[in-house]
C-alpha cells in the first residue's frame, strides 16, 4: 500500500498548516498525524479546545477518502457530517490522531478516528461521514453567470 505522508506534508496549508499537523502515515487503509500542542490550541482554561479534536478527526477522515476515491479514478471527499466525542482533556504535549474507514461506498464514505495522547490514553473519538465528487465536480453552491 502506498504511503502519501511525505505528499501530504508537502502540500499542508490552510487548518492543517495553522494547527502545525504532521502526517506520520496516509494510505487508503490507515492514516495518522501528529500536532504539538501550543498556546494556538487552547481555550481559556488551558485545555486543548475542541475544536482541535474535532478538526483532526475531519481532516484525516476526509483526507483517507479522497485517497480512496482518487485511487479510484474519482475526485475529492467532502465532509458531510463529524460527529466527536471528548473523553478526556489534555493540557498539552504531542495530540496523535488515526482514523480507519467503517464503510466507502461509490459516493458516500464513513470513517472513524481518534486523539490519543503521547501516554496512549484515549482522549477523543469520531466519526465522519463524507461525500465523494466525481472527477471535476467542485463543491458548493454553483456560481451564477
Amino acid at each position: 500500500m502506498i504511503d502519501h505522508a511525505e505528499l501530504l506534508n508537502g502540500m499542508r496549508r490552510g487548518w492543517d498548516a495553522a494547527m502545525g499537523l504532521r502526517w506520520v502515515r496516509a494510505t487508503e487503509e490507515e492514516l495518522v498525524a501528529e500536532l504539538d500542542v501550543d498556546e494556538r490550541h487552547l481555550q481559556q482554561y488551558g485545555l486543548v479546545h475542541g475544536g482541535v479534536h474535532s478538526g483532526l478527526i475531519e481532516v484525516l477522515c476526509s483526507a483517507g477518502a479522497a485517497l480512496r476515491a482518487m485511487a479510484r479514478g474519482q475526485g475529492g471527499a467532502v465532509g458531510l457530517e463529524n460527529h466527536t466525542s471528548f473523553l478526556k482533556a489534555a493540557r498539552g504535549g504531542v495530540l496523535r490522531a488515526t482514523a480507519r474507514p467503517i464503510t466507502c461506498g461509490r459516493r458516500t464514505h464513513v470513517w472513524e478516528a481518534e486523539v490519543r495522547d503521547a501516554d496512549g490514553e484515549l482522549l477523543a473519538t469520531g466519526r465522519v461521514r463524507l461525500m465523494v465528487l466525481e472527477r471535476g465536480e467542485k463543491p458548493g453552491k454553483k456560481e451564477e453567470s
